[in-house]
């Protein structure tokens, strides 16, 4: 029988590219033969690319622990040196994946595969413990950022969005002024970061000072996040005025304005109770051609369920499906919410149920939503059962509607349905000391001795 001819490095890399699952392409890797039988590696047969392409599935597929033995694999080559960005996009590979360690990890080996770092790793790694909300070690590292690289301005936003996540509105000016006194001039995401924090928190004179010098001080003219986040600033406080005169000079200033612009102004424009001008500005986005989005929709949708027009909200969200405009998980949570909050608990439970014919899968908000305002109505029987389900999904019910819950069942003396809910609290391990405590002071209380002693039981075995 003739030798099975080895794939060249070239018609490996084109292959891996084209493979679309990732543990066939690791496969593919590992024995790049026509046949199946195991063959001796041979290092040639990989190049520098190949490498990189099974590094970039894995990573993306979360398969780190095999994504692991690639790079130790990689280490071992001799024949070239692997460039910074593969490194980068494995500690990007951590980030998202909440593993902040092993991004730290991966930026301490990257100099034993032969591979100098720059501001470049360095960026990707502050990145990754930022999603990771690793701030004190982000700090930490900071502090002696130099020996690594000289930071640039995509550090410092980094730096500054960190800031602007906490609310650490001094720290974040603190992180402009050191960009300045190191002569490296701030951009436009810089300035938009900064901005958007100020208006989160209401800082609008400042902000608007801060837009002014942008251009004035800073060279950088405002972007259309800073006028959407000052927009927002604005409705939150009801100056639409002053919110729709910025829409106009956003259009003198050639900058097209789009959904998200939109979308806060008719947000504002309900809250205000004007909903009879939100058809205007619907006309005016055609004319602008600018395409309403699910984000304008929900925006809608919310406004009518403010106002408890759930006809409305309905409406709309039929004419999503006829504009084909996809409703999202987001446009029924807020339909949910709001019939909860009315207390209309059968007819949002009717929704609930009807999500996955609708093409929508609910999510842990929309799991929390239905139990929360079961429990708020005291239909404790279907909370119980959305209960349930919602541990099997493997999210947790917010803490204070699993104590309601628990203490309803405790006042109605269904003691078989609360041995049924602890049972899932436990399940869960969302069944926490204060709620257990509670329990067994108000059975005990009733004198119901043998049932305490059963619920005792019930956490034992949890």
């Amino acid at each position: 029988m003739n030798a099975s001819k080895s794939l060249s490095p070239f018609r490996l890399s084109s292959l891996l590219r084209r493979q679309k699952d990732p543990i066939l392409a690791l496969q593919l890797f590992q024995n790049p033969n026509s046949d199946s039988t195991p063959q001796p590696k041979k290092s040639s047969r990989y190049s520098l690319l190949s490498y990189d392409l099974i590094i970039t599935k894995l990573g993306r597929a979360k398969m780190f622990d095999q994504m692991d033995q690639i790079l130790h694999q990689l280490k071992q080559e001799t024949r070239f040196a692997p460039p910074e960005i593969i490194f980068c996009n494995v500690i990007s590979f951590y980030g998202r994946a909440h593993l902040p360690d092993r991004a730290l990890q991966i930026f301490d080996e990257i100099p034993t595969f032969r591979c100098h770092r720059t501001v470049k790793s360095l960026n990707s790694l502050l990145n990754a413990l930022l999603r990771c909300g690793e701030f004190e070690k982000m700090w930490k590292f900071f502090v002696g950022i130099e020996k690594y690289a000289t930071p640039d301005a995509c550090t410092y936003n980094i730096l500054m969005k960190a800031c602007c996540s906490n609310e650490y509105l001094d720290d974040a000016w603190k992180v402009l002024d050191e960009m300045s006194r190191k002569g490296i001039p701030p951009n436009s995401v810089t300035m938009a970061s900064l901005i958007y924090c100020l208006c989160s928190n209401l800082k609008l004179k400042e902000a608007f000072t801060l837009k002014e010098d942008m251009a004035r001080v800073y060279g950088v003219p405002p972007t259309i996040f800073v006028y959407t986040s000052l927009m927002k600033g604005l409705c939150k406080i009801g100056e639409m005025s002053l919110a729709f005169r910025l829409k106009e000079e956003m259009i003198m200033r050639k900058i097209k304005p789009d959904a998200a612009v939109y979308s806060t102004l008719i947000s504002g424009l309900f809250k205000l109770g004007r909903k009879g001008e939100v058809f205007g500005l619907l006309e005016e986005m055609s004319e602008y051609g600018c395409k309403l989005n699910t984000v304008t929709y929900n925006a809608m949708i919310n406004g009518f369920c403010k106002e408890k027009d759930f006809e409305a909200a309905y409406k709309v969200l039929d004419e999503m499906v006829e504009k084909g405009c996809e409703p999202d998980v987001i446009s029924y949570n807020v339909i949910l919410g709001g019939l909860c909050q009315e207390g209309k608990w059968s007819e949002a439970n009717d929704l609930f149920e009807d999500l996955p014919r609708r093409g929508c899968t609910p999510d842990v908000v929309s799991y929390r939503i239905m139990f929360t305002g079961l429990c708020d109505c005291r239909q404790f029987r279907e909370a119980a059962l959305i209960l349930d389900e919602l541990i099997f999904k493997g999210y947790a019910p917010h803490r204070l509607s699993a104590h309601k819950l628990v203490e309803g069942l405790c006042r109605e003396g269904d003691m078989e349905l609360l041995r049924t809910v602890l049972t899932s609290l436990g399940n869960g391990n969302v069944l926490h000391v204060d709620t257990w405590a509670m329990v067994i002071a108000m059975v005990y209380k009733k004198e119901k001795l043998s049932n305490v002693s059963e619920l005792v039981d019930t956490l034992l075995v949890q």
